[in-house]
């Protein structure tokens, strides 16, 4: 089976597809690689660093979807990209279809066979393969330490020959995978930490991780389906806001990370509410891709309104491309394995559960119109 990744690099994009290291595993199992050149430069690896495992190097990325059956995208490919592709090959990926319909219409007009792993499901055998996970585990650890740049106070408690340092109070709202992530920071650093979720499943982890789970809970589970949040009614979403608003207002610094699988991102903190923290306080809005946790967020923007900063970060694991880029690869190479058959051949199918679930177009037909 022939596999194929491209140069993606932007101004908020330094991650690759493949390293090396994983594809001499992938070259064991029947896999063959194409990579447009400089692909993996952003995230330290040359040209030669690929041919030396059997990389096949091509100058453009039309080259490199016209010699292969499979495209691996760490986003979905834009109009002009798809227009320019061939028809009738696979693409695999983290593509928030949601977001880009008219980029899916034209992959089903070329006939195309995609896969979104986003979509794949929260149970044990996925986990080796869940780039959301994986993802969020480097956006939480680098949430905390972007919030220390920009904090004028340290985090730790000191005793000083100037006497005693207060700790820095951090609230992490939403403990998924980047809240437990940015919990787990902020107390290695020294932070008093509070943690908050509407999943009552949460409370365990987050108080295993050495902070304090918020006392709020709603009249009804927050849990929604494959153990995500659910998405809360405009009146749940209002007393949630109103139960927030005293541990806001009282925190140095805010992770919100908060986040409803294909769905906007919930408005927690209202213009008012950030009136009523201290000047100096600091907010990483882990949402701001998908419009962001605060009424106030400018996704890619750092903002100060009233002496509160307000950080917006997009695609933050792709400031630390490297391990980033290694997360991925192990994470594509274990999805590409469900190709492999039981009798050894690499065929392309969606009889295993994870490939059905991720499957969103067959040949161009939505998988439903195709079973």
């Amino acid at each position: 089976m022939k596999i194929g990744f491209v140069d993606e690099r932007s101004a908020v994009e330094r991650r690759v597809a493949f390293v090396p290291e994983t594809i001499k595993r992938l070259n064991e199992r029947g896999f063959s690689l194409f990579m447009q050149a400089g692909a993996g430069e952003g995230a330290y690896f040359s040209d030669s660093h690929y041919t030396e495992v059997g990389v096949q190097v091509l100058p453009t990325a039309t080259a490199v979807v016209e010699n292969v059956d499979v495209l691996l995208r760490l986003r979905m490919p834009s109009l002009e990209e798809i227009e320019a592709y061939p028809s009738g090959k696979v693409l695999i990926g983290i593509l928030q279809v949601w977001r880009h319909q008219k980029e899916l219409a034209a992959l089903a007009a070329k006939g195309w066979t995609v896969f979104a792993l986003e979509k794949l499901p929260r149970i044990t055998r996925a986990q080796s393969m869940d780039v959301l996970s994986s993802m969020a585990a480097l956006a939480g650890y680098k949430a905390v330490l972007l919030a220390a740049a920009h904090f004028g106070r340290v985090f730790p408690m000191l005793t000083t020959a100037a006497g005693t340092l207060t700790p820095a109070r951090v609230l992490v709202i939403g403990a998924g995978v980047a809240g437990l992530q940015a919990i787990a920071t902020a107390r290695r650093l020294g932070a008093q930490v509070e943690g908050y979720d509407i999943r009552p499943a949460a409370k365990e982890q987050v108080e295993s991780l050495g902070a304090k789970f918020l006392p709020l809970t709603l009249d009804a589970s927050g849990e929604g389906a494959g153990g995500y949040a659910r998405e809360l009614s405009p009146e749940e979403q209002a007393k949630q806001r109103e139960a927030l608003t005293t541990y806001v207002t009282r925190a140095d610094i805010i992770i919100t990370t908060a986040a409803v699988p294909e769905r906007p991102a919930p408005k927690l903190i209202t213009a008012e509410m950030r009136r009523g923290m201290k000047p100096g306080s600091v907010i990483v809005d882990l949402a701001a891709e998908t419009g962001g946790n605060c009424e106030e967020t400018r996704p890619g923007e750092t903002q100060v309104l009233d002496g509160v900063t307000i950080i917006a970060p997009v695609n933050l694991p792709a400031t630390v491309p490297l391990h980033a880029s290694q997360m991925l690869s192990r994470n594509f190479m274990e999805f590409l394995g469900l190709f492999r058959r039981k009798d050894g051949t690499l065929t392309l199918h969606t009889e295993d559960e994870l490939l059905k679930a991720t499957c969103i177009l067959w040949a161009g037909q939505p998988l439903s119109q195709t079973a």
